[in-house]
């Protein structure tokens, strides 16, 4: 059990560590990152809240037989769900927390919020595999974590735009749910073609390892960017 608990959980650890460190200018007090990863874990059972009334609406089914059902079960069964959820959780961590006062610190409570979710969700995955759970667990430290700190910075990124620069940044209330919605989306999409066609698992692992090196790639300009902009500008009450 421990080295379930172990493999499941140091993955996302080492990104809490890696964005952490990346906020350079006025880090977070550990309490807050502790805080909104429990946050992230909460809102892996708050997405039921979705998924399941969306499933007895027929919106989605427990068996995927096409690519259709494939791309249901994505969004509506999770990328909807799950993103919703995480977006919500951190609504409510960050509308009282005092030291949310740079843009950067969006980005790095938004992925302690993530990693929470992807961490609980990454406990259930492997004590589900039974004796393969250390192939399913470093075959998900190399993608599902990734893609969900992928999705988790950009919800961030967008979410600091709006709280800080909301005049300069147009439809970033929006982006902020829409574009990890439509990236959760396709990369469960991908995931799940391979229970309609096996025969293209080779392909699938490129397309979803790529996705993830390109989610990687765009939150390490996220953060860049955000840290130049806490750089340059103060945020004060007149931009919000």
């Amino acid at each position: 059990m421990i080295a379930i608990l172990a493999l499941a959980l140091l993955p996302p650890f080492i990104l809490i560590y890696y964005v952490y460190q990346q906020d350079k200018l006025q880090r977070e007090p550990k309490k807050n990152l502790v805080k909104a990863f429990f946050y992230g874990g909460i809102s892996m059972y708050a997405s039921l809240l979705i998924s399941v009334p969306s499933m007895n609406m027929g919106l989605f089914g427990r068996e995927i037989t096409s690519f259709f059902d494939a791309f249901r079960t994505a969004f509506f069964g999770a990328a909807i769900p799950e993103e919703t959820a995480k977006l919500v959780l951190l609504w409510f961590f960050l509308r009282k927390c005092k030291d949310f006062d740079e843009r950067m610190d969006g980005i790095v409570y938004a992925a302690c919020v993530g990693l929470g979710f992807a961490s609980f969700e990454n406990i259930q995955y492997l004590l589900a595999s039974g004796s393969e759970w250390v192939t399913v667990g470093l075959g998900r430290s190399i993608t599902a974590i990734p893609a969900h700190f992928g999705f988790a910075v950009i919800m961030g990124y967008y979410f600091s735009l709006y709280y800080f620069d909301r005049y300069r940044a147009p439809g970033a209330g929006l982006k902020m749910w829409l574009y990890p919605v439509l990236l959760h989306g396709v990369y469960d999409w991908i995931a799940m073609t391979q229970e309609v066609n096996p025969e293209l698992n080779g392909v699938i692992a490129i397309a979803i390892l790529m996705l993830c090196f390109w989610l990687m790639k765009t939150a390490r300009k996220h953060m860049k960017s955000h840290l130049l902009a806490d750089t340059v500008y103060t945020p004060g009450v007149d931009e919000q």
